[in-house]
């Protein structure tokens, strides 16, 4: 095959792909309704099971549920019938994924879900099929044919079958009113849950790490407490600690440029009044941004009080991940 050959051919299956799920419009109807309602009502755990690449489907489905604010895990259909079925409560509800709507491995355990009186949820391309028949609600992800050009491999059939799932994940979700923070408490180690879960007070220094000069000390006493900490400024404060200013490496290089002698200048006299301050309790995220607009690597934590309780750096969000 030439390049272009490979080019047609992509193409022609992104085609049929896009014109299966494009029909899928009347599939969306009273039984996928009753599905969503059946899931709703659930208070165990929804069970997701197909056997080959249905089962490939499943098991996605089953995480973008869990993922998304409804319980739910994969059983594998011949694990089931070993034993796995004991994960399955009464309390549960099962989605079952065949194309056939008739494959061996499904069809075995039917009976077993039956006498449990577990609701089921079908998902076949053949609505008169045995499976389709047993369930509760079923829903139709048949296709007129496969991308395949031998119309075997399951492509376009598993296409619309992760679409059908995604499509009940969505929908329960709006109908939970989960959230963004719902999502990132199911998704706390990566930059999504970091970014809105992680505050301030997680990450920033406090105590002895925060820089802290008094507006009586000479410029020179201030170089040395930004050197030993380490974030390129200092908190100016009062005897009582409450905040009076900051001095940062850029006022320095003013003082510079003014021809300020250093030797002698007090701290009141360098220091830049009303600095950027901000809340322990706020999100990383959004002290990112702050820093960001203002073209600073640090910022100063201050209290109800008006007391810098800890520094914020850049790097420090770095590290965290969060970007």
């Amino acid at each position: 095959m030439s390049t272009s050959d490979f080019i047609t051919s992509g193409l022609r299956t992104v085609a049929m792909e896009a014109l299966a799920v494009s029909a899928m419009t009347p599939s969306i109807n009273e039984s996928f309704s009753l599905a969503c309602q059946t899931m709703l009502a659930c208070e165990g755990r929804v069970i997701v099971t197909g056997m080959g690449k249905s089962g490939h489907i499943g098991n996605k489905i089953a995480a973008t549920l869990a993922s998304t604010g409804t319980p739910a895990f994969f059983v594998h259909p011949g694990e089931a019938s070993h034993g796995d079925l004991g994960m399955i409560t009464k309390s549960d509800v099962v989605i079952a994924i065949s194309n056939s709507g008739n494959t061996a491995e499904v069809i075995t355990i039917l009976p077993l879900i039956k006498r449990l009186g577990i609701p089921l949820i079908s998902m076949t391309g053949d609505p008169k099929s045995l499976l389709s028949q047993t369930a509760d609600a079923n829903l139709d992800v048949s296709v007129s044919s496969e991308a395949c050009p031998l119309n075997l491999a399951p492509t376009t059939s598993t296409t619309v079958t992760l679409v059908m799932g995604d499509a009940l994940a969505i929908a329960l979700l709006e109908s939970r009113g989960f959230s963004a923070e719902d999502f990132a408490f199911s998704h706390p180690g990566g930059a999504l849950g970091r970014k809105l879960l992680l505050r301030v007070a997680d990450i920033m220094h406090k105590e002895v790490e925060v820089p802290r000069v008094t507006p009586d000390q000479p410029l020179h006493d201030a170089l040395l407490e930004m050197t030993q900490k380490g974030f390129g400024m200092t908190t100016i404060v009062a005897d009582d600690n409450r905040l009076l200013g900051v001095f940062t490496d850029g006022d320095l290089r003013r003082v510079i440029d003014q021809k300020i002698d250093i030797t002698n200048a007090l701290m009141a006299d360098v220091m830049s009044s009303n600095p950027r301050t901000i809340s322990r309790e706020i999100l990383v995220a959004e002290a990112l941004t702050i820093m960001e607009s203002a073209a600073i690597t640090a910022l100063i934590i201050q209290d109800e009080d008006h007391r810098p309780v800890g520094v914020l750096h850049m790097h420090d969000i770095l590290r965290a991940g969060v970007v």
